[in-house]
């Protein structure tokens, strides 16, 4: 698999950075070929032609439309990743949601 982008956004940058940590962590141990980054919800459009899918946390939703309609744009998949996930920093989880929406 040709290296995949998987940038995830929050308010801040900093929770998100957490989870990116996480979903490293669990990269690694696949020995997936992945580039994880987080970043402020104002930074996502510096990136969105580089990546292969947008995972946003559920505290930024209200974003979803908005954000939406950049992604769809540059066929970037979107998905909030679900408070179950996002609050035990569940990088496994998360890593899982971001595969199964990247397309070859």
């Amino acid at each position: 698999m040709n290296e995949k982008f998987i940038l995830l956004a929050c308010g801040s940058g900093a929770s998100s950075g957490f989870m990116a940590s996480s979903m490293r962590k669990e990269a690694k141990k696949r020995q997936l070929n992945l580039k994880i980054k987080a970043v402020s919800e104002s930074e996502i459009e510096e990136y969105i032609n580089d990546i292969d899918i947008l995972l946003i946390g559920l505290h930024i939703e209200y974003l979803e439309n908005e954000l939406r309609e950049t992604t769809q744009y540059k066929n970037v998949p979107l998905k909030i990743i679900p408070q179950k996930i996002y609050g035990r920093l569940d990088g496994k989880a998360a890593l899982d949601l971001a595969l199964e929406n990247i397309t070859d």
